[in-house]
């Protein structure tokens, strides 16, 4: 067996005041909730975070966490209850998150692209007893679509959220101005905080366990349905020696415009900033435009982003020059699309720092360092974080693959998942008997020791930052009556990187095209998921075992697309 391992200790300085021993058992000990008093011990008054006109200081976030547990547990909420957050970035996302996970409840972030169908597999499948959720956002009404979702109507009794076929779902708080009967609205919701006494609060913090969960992740699954992929408290540790290995100190000031509800923007903002005593400027949604124009104003420090973030920062930099003081950027590369585009973002605006990760081993389980060279921190995705190990592995026949051939990685390590929340054959089907996770990913470990993320071996796309499956947009589509068959596969997209493109077999004399399969997705999944395209086909390409042959399909969408 041919196990690589981390060359970044040399990364760790002992003047470092942010965390004491690395490669101990200090994380074992430690929760979330911790972390945010240690911030408040080292850096109490200074600004923690920025949201249009307003900012808190450590002490003041501390004090809104602490108003959201209280409340929490005046509702009887308790240790290891799954609490939803269906919204946009906001300051009370970040204060629910620390809040409900300070008295050790497990937060469910939901994708705010979800629909109908979306939210109300996710709500069901969590058991999730309680949901956070905007009123609206721009034109999409939140509030409504949970309605909808429930099958209640707005206004038919006081209990207008609640609904047997979700039946762990107790409660509703909605951050708006029109909360309709049965939902709890933002300040009421504070208010009931009174009623639980500090010393309750201090006494139930203190018996959090850390190894029990703290999150549930949807990530989407090759199987069809969105898995929730169950996180304890230990990848504090990840997050805090990532923050040391980049450099990263409490004068920095993050943009944080990706989404608090995928783990690369809590875990490398969020949680990053608290670890570091930094400072998080907090946006809505992802306009590059507005974040440039924010970041020159506020001296930003660091930027994030997948690929399809930095080709629109990229071009909205090209556009109207502004004088910002970036140190660096953080883009996973190493695979072909992403390489030119991290090129060009260390010629326009700064040095970048790779990495890789996946929902299931936490955020990256791989980092660079700005001591490496240009090549390195393009056209690869770093080492191996302390105490992961890697594997390279045939996938046909799991042997292992020696330095510069590809095969598909395993990882093993302390921030792995626990599980596949209530999916046990799912589970057992990605976490070995030796606790190797095997990703689906293709990568490869290059003669000076990095990895290099190359694509996925997994049938998954990867619409603009979003794991997308395949067979979830296929059994959704064989609903139709008029679809016979379905095979979804990517098309390369020049913002997204890839887009999802339909094949479908149809029953005699349809009718149905791509404006009807648009039309009748929307609003009922995420947009992400919506084909672009839909090609009829009267058979799909299939191999010996009776597979659908999507390589084929994939060359086959392209030089129809193209020509048209």
């Amino acid at each position: 067996m041919v196990e690589y391992q981390s060359n970044l200790s040399k990364y760790f300085t002992k003047t470092d005041k942010m965390v004491h021993f690395f490669n101990m058992d200090w994380y074992k000990k430690r929760t979330l909730g911790d972390t945010l008093v240690t911030a408040c011990e080292k850096h109490g008054e200074k600004t923690a975070i920025i949201y249009n006109d307003d900012q808190w200081s450590y002490y003041e976030f501390k004090s809104e966490v602490d108003k959201v547990s209280k409340a929490l547990l005046a509702l009887g909420i308790k240790a290891e209850d799954n609490i939803a957050i269906w919204m946009t970035n906001k300051p009370e996302w970040i204060f629910i998150m620390y809040g409900a996970i300070q008295i050790g409840a497990c937060i469910v972030p939901l994708n705010t692209r979800y629909r109908t169908d979306d939210l109300g597999y996710a709500l069901k499948q969590s058991n999730s007893k309680m949901i956070f959720l905007l009123e609206e956002s721009g034109p999409i009404n939140y509030q409504d679509m949970l309605v909808a979702t429930m099958g209640t109507t707005k206004h038919s009794s006081k209990q207008s959220f609640r609904s047997s076929s979700y039946p762990d779902l107790k409660h509703s708080v909605v951050i708006g101005k029109n909360v309709i009967d049965g939902g709890l609205e933002w300040d009421k919701f504070i208010e009931l905080g009174h009623l639980t006494p500090d010393e309750d609060l201090k006494k139930i913090a203190a018996s959090v366990d850390p190894n029990k969960r703290m999150m549930i992740a949807y990530t989407s699954g090759t199987t069809g349905d969105p898995k929730g992929v169950v996180h304890s408290h230990i990848p504090i540790r990840n997050v805090a020696e990532r923050a040391q290995i980049f450099g990263l100190t409490s004068n920095d000031i993050h943009m944080s415009y990706l989404p608090l509800f995928h783990i690369y923007g809590f875990s490398e903002i969020t949680m990053t900033c608290v670890l570091t005593g930094a400072c998080q400027i907090l946006m809505d949604i992802f306009d590059a435009e507005s974040v440039l124009d924010l970041a020159s104003k506020k001296k930003a420090t660091i930027l994030h982003g997948f690929e399809a973030h930095w080709l629109d920062l990229l071009n909205a930099q090209k556009k109207t020059q502004r004088k910002l003081q970036i140190r660096f950027g953080t883009l996973p590369s190493g695979v072909e699309s992403t390489i030119p585009i991290a090129e060009e973002v260390q010629d326009v605006f700064c040095p970048t720092i790779s990495g890789f990760g996946m929902s299931e081993t936490w955020a990256f389980v791989s980092a660079g360092n700005l001591s490496h060279s240009r090549e390195q921190r393009t056209h690869a995705s770093g080492y191996p974080m302390n105490d992961y190990q890697f594997r390279i592995v045939d996938p046909e026949n799991g042997k292992d693959q020696p330095e510069g051939i590809a095969g598909e990685l395993l990882v093993k390590g302390y921030a792995n998942m626990q599980e596949y929340w209530n999916k046990p054959e799912a589970t057992a089907a990605t976490i070995d008997a030796d606790g190797w996770i095997h990703s689906g990913d293709m990568a490869m470990i290059r003669k000076d020791g990095m990895l290099v993320f190359m694509g996925r071996y997994k049938d998954m796309l990867k619409v603009g930052g979003e794991n997308v499956s395949p067979a979830e947009i296929e059994v959704y589509l064989r609903k139709f009556s008029e679809v016979k068959d379905a095979a979804v596969v990517g098309y390369p997209d020049e913002r997204m990187a890839e887009v999802p493109v339909a094949f479908i077999i149809t029953e005699k004399d349809s009718s149905i095209n791509s404006e009807f399969i648009i039309n009748a997705m929307t609003g009922k999944v995420a947009s992400f998921k919506i084909p672009r395209h839909t090609i009829i086909v009267d058979e799909f390409p299939m191999t010996s075992s009776g597979k659908i042959r999507k390589v084929e399909l994939r060359a086959e969408a392209i030089k129809i697309l193209k020509n048209n």
